[in-house]
């Protein structure tokens, strides 16, 4: 499913749409090159999900958690190692949580996402112009 979005008030509408498709627990790998606007989605999802808090990038902290109609599991995994310190985080405990897992840098860690995952590769088109491509995994690899 492709989205393209043409400024941040139509990420917002975006995000919404996203929101409506996926299913209260879910895992998400976002996917995109620096600055193509993972955190932006994540911002996106949560005001479709009610956050009333501000949703920052956890780059340095990991990971944040926002409660809403669904909560929100944010991670960054852009300053890890290697995938073991994902694992150290203990990731399968918010995976198996009610909620949204959205994994920023998700390609990084694929291999131990949950099987059927998704996965939303951000591109830049041009200025704030983004496409969004929604793809629900159904294996892991």
């Amino acid at each position: 499913m492709n989205f393209i979005a043409k400024n941040e008030l139509e990420t917002d509408i975006i995000g919404q749409k996203i929101f409506e498709i996926l299913p209260s627990q879910c895992v998400v790998a976002l996917v995109g090159t620096l600055g193509a606007g993972k955190t932006r989605l994540v911002q996106a999802l949560a005001k479709a999900a009610k956050v009333n808090s501000d949703v920052s990038s956890p780059t340095y902290v990991l990971i944040h958690e926002y409660q809403g109609t669904v909560p929100i599991y944010h991670f960054d995994v852009y300053r890890l190692g290697d995938i073991n310190e994902f694992f150290q985080l203990g990731p399968e405990e918010y995976f198996e949580r009610p909620g949204i897992s959205l994994i920023e840098w998700g390609d990084r860690v694929k291999s131990i996402l949950p099987r059927n995952h998704f996965t939303i590769h951000i591109e830049i088109l041009s200025g704030n112009s983004r496409k969004f491509i929604l793809e629900k995994s159904a294996v892991n690899g």
